[in-house]
């Protein structure tokens, strides 16, 4: 809630969404959200969780900025077989 109020993003729909203690609630959908990373970006829309909630990234964002998880070095990475433009998989 406190990144909401802080970006100033208006609320677009709610939805229903169950955590993973197995409760249902029913989210704010608040956008448009640019993201950036490295020299990629895309936007999305986002769901608003209770508190100070820790943001995390799906993976959608992550698929459509072509980044992947490096898990040794515990950060996101650009594809290193796509360095300089983003690839999507059209199949």
């Amino acid at each position: 809630e406190t990144i909401k109020v802080q970006l100033g993003l208006p609320v677009l729909d709610r939805q229903m969404g169950e955590l993973a203690d197995g409760s249902k609630q029913s989210f704010e959908i608040v956008g448009p959200v640019d993201i950036r990373f490295a020299n990629r970006q895309t936007t999305v829309r986002a769901v608003v969780l209770p508190g100070d909630t820790e943001p995390l990234l799906g993976s959608i964002p992550m698929e459509d900025m072509d980044v992947l998880i490096d898990p040794r070095g515990q950060r996101l990475i650009v594809n290193p077989s796509n360095p300089y433009l983003a690839k999507k998989s059209l199949k």
